[in-house]
């Protein structure tokens, strides 16, 4: 039996990783460590590969959120490493969707907040479902998005047939692009309406550029987690 002195302790561990000793144990239990061996009277061995896994899975988790984390991990240290591969590729694809849709937002924010609301005609308003369709989302959503007043349409017979004028066309333009981009309604119920009556996109711009940063921190993250798994030789 391998002796307590020639390796690692628990406290070891946690301190190379950045974790407390309870942490690591957490991580042992849901299986992002690799096996840990145990002396004759149940202390743990621990080894280097230890401490690397536990920075993946912190490198990981910041990158991916600790769900997704800890499920990469067991793939690595449990499955052909064809899957974790294919697992990386569609975490950075995911990475790459994300950005995708918020060069999207940044680009309809501007454009869509500089068009000209004059000279409007009858022909110009949209029915509920002309909305829908043409933002390609459901009537209810429509009907969500006016409850939490982000789009304020025009009311007739009875109030019971909503008509949307450019300004509202507008707006559910706008929330629909932010909501791809992952804006959550809370900030939506600020931002839209002051784009709506300043015009003023600069506050959505820079909320989109706090985004990109974020999914820069991300990006960077995944990449050095995937640094610590060639380093156990898993990739």
């Amino acid at each position: 039996m391998k002796s307590r002195k020639s390796g690692l302790r628990t406290v070891d561990v946690a301190r190379g990783a950045g974790y407390s000793v309870q942490q690591v144990r957490i991580l042992e239990r849901d299986g992002v460590l690799p096996p840990v061996e145990r002396t004759a009277s149940g202390y743990r061995i621990y080894a280097e590969a230890h401490v690397q896994a536990a920075i993946a899975y912190r490198e990981l988790a910041a990158g991916l959120g600790p769900v997704d984390a800890k499920q990469l991990m067991r793939t690595a240290l449990n499955r052909p490493t064809a899957e974790l591969l294919a697992s990386l590729d569609a975490e950075h694809a995911d990475l790459h969707a994300e950005r995708r849709r918020l060069r999207l937002a940044r680009k309809a924010a501007e454009s869509i907040t500089a068009e000209p609301l004059d000279d409007v005609r009858p022909s110009d308003v949209m029915s509920i479902g002309e909305l829908a369709e043409a933002l390609g989302v459901r009537a209810s959503t429509l009907r969500h998005w006016e409850y939490e007043g982000l789009v304020a349409p025009d009311r007739t017979v009875g109030r019971r047939v909503r008509s949307y004028s450019p300004a509202a066309v507008r707006d559910a333009r706008i929330a629909h692009q932010l909501r791809l981009a992952g804006y959550r309604i809370d900030a939506l119920r600020t931002l839209i309406p002051q784009l709506s009556t300043t015009r003023d996109h600069d506050e959505v711009l820079k909320g989109l550029s706090a985004r990109d940063s974020r999914l820069d921190e991300r990006s960077r993250a995944l990449l050095h987690g995937t640094a610590a798994l060639v380093a156990m030789n898993l990739v």
